[in-house]
């Protein structure tokens, strides 16, 4: 089934009666050459890609609840590749590349939308990060803009920039950078994955991995054994929980991260914009509410709900910026639960246990990664070798202090 503009005609015609689920729901098969484990953006994508990249149809993917209803639907939708480190931004402008041509790829509206990105900064320091922040993109081929008050004036009067305590004297633009649709990213994925021959399997929870002589022969399930010759795990959050069942005790912690979404209004806010004095962050969404977070909750959790001194500090934070925002009446707020690495950055890598593999440790970051990751871990599974782009995501490298600290926190989780 194709989507196009003369399909929605043609069934408007009809009365819409020609519309087929976008996959089917199929029961495990015995075995399978793959196994991912986990449905939501991440494993879709590397299901998708092991289909269309490399070939393989005897794919399955394990979710146990329904596709996407992890991170991938409980997230801010932001997309950009605005890193500095070399470790980061050739595969995040890998990612941006992959999203520029995502929807025309999978015959899917994700509802990519480049609308860019603008981190403001209050001081001469910042500048001077900003400056070199935005080198290392041009060099990456990425594109950044230094804007000026006046510029910033022209693009977004409505901040407060003569706050006496966070005056705004700049900001760094990418403009390619912007938001997509979550959920229908996920779908996009699923229904191009299905459509190559790969098993969605849905209410089947991973409960243990069989594991034979240091090699990994399957994984157990709650709809029975499903043997596999080679395993992929990206299940974000409970990252921790899933490879203790194979014995491996992970350098990720799970922390709640919270978003916040106002009611509809008019056009107000052109792209994103991040404030520079605190951790907040807000776009507006197509049908119109404001879409903001801020820092994860700091304490270890699996609730997919947050605490309120967090709800305090984001509110703090977006009327400092914008003090309009106070009179948008909030509709709801939510949880994710992320899966936050000690450097802050991802791990996409083999394990010790033989053809079992991790995809995880994504932080703040892992919704604007999800066409990378895919690629990245499908390029793994079916050559057992590190994709180009992603040769530093390995766990060895907190051994060998190796760390990719792109925001030069430190090694704690909750300093990222």
């Amino acid at each position: 089934m194709k989507f196009s503009g003369f399909r929605v005609f043609a069934e408007a015609l009809k009365g819409h009666t020609g519309w087929r689920p976008l996959w089917r729901n199929p029961d495990p098969k015995p075995s399978y050459d793959y196994v991912i484990v986990g449905g939501g953006g991440h494993g879709l994508a590397t299901a998708y890609y092991l289909a269309t990249k490399f070939g393989l149809s005897r794919v399955a993917v394990l979710e146990k609840g329904w596709l996407g209803s992890g991170n991938v639907g409980r997230n801010t939708t932001i997309i950009r590749s605005n890193y500095l480190l070399a470790g980061n931004e050739p595969f995040y402008e890998f990612s941006m590349k992959l999203w520029e041509g995502l929807e025309q790829e999978f015959n899917f509206n994700a509802m990519v939308s480049q609308r860019g990105i603008i981190n403001l900064f209050h001081t001469d320091a910042q500048r001077d990060v900003f400056r070199r922040r935005g080198n290392a993109m041009m060099l990456a081929g990425a594109g950044a803009r230094l804007l000026g008050r006046a510029d910033l004036r022209a693009m977004v009067p409505f901040l407060n920039y003569d706050n006496a305590r966070f005056p705004i004297k700049g900001g760094l633009m990418q403009q390619r950078a912007g938001t997509a649709r979550h959920d229908g990213v996920a779908w996009g994925y699923a229904r191009g994955a299905d459509n190559h021959g790969v098993d969605l399997i849905q209410n089947c929870e991973v409960t243990g991995f069989r594991v034979d002589r240091g090699k990994v022969r399957g994984v157990e399930t709650s709809r029975g054994y499903i043997a596999a010759d080679k395993v992929g795990v990206a299940v974000a959050g409970s990252s921790g929980r899933v490879m203790a069942m194979a014995g491996m005790r992970l350098p990720i912690e799970s922390h709640v991260l919270q978003a916040f979404v106002t009611e509809g209004l008019k056009p107000t806010i052109p792209g994103v914009i991040t404030f520079g004095a605190g951790h907040f962050y807000i776009s507006q969404s197509d049908k119109g509410g404001l879409v903001f977070g801020g820092d994860i909750d700091g304490y270890n959790s699996y609730a997919q709900r947050g605490n309120l001194p967090v709800v305090e500090d984001v509110a703090e934070a977006g009327m400092a910026l914008m003090p309009m925002l106070g009179r948008a009446r909030l509709l709801r707020m939510w949880g994710g639960v992320v899966d936050m690495s000690m450097d802050g950055s991802p791990i996409i890598d083999r394990t010790h246990i033989e053809d079992l593999y991790f995809n995880g440790g994504w932080c703040y970051g892992g919704f604007k990664a999800t066409p990378a990751s895919g690629y990245a871990f499908a390029h793994l599974l079916a050559t057992g070798a590190p994709h180009e782009t992603a040769r530093a995501y390995r766990f060895d490298r907190f051994a060998r202090g190796h760390v990719i600290d792109e925001r030069g926190a430190g090694a704690q989780p909750n300093l990222h």
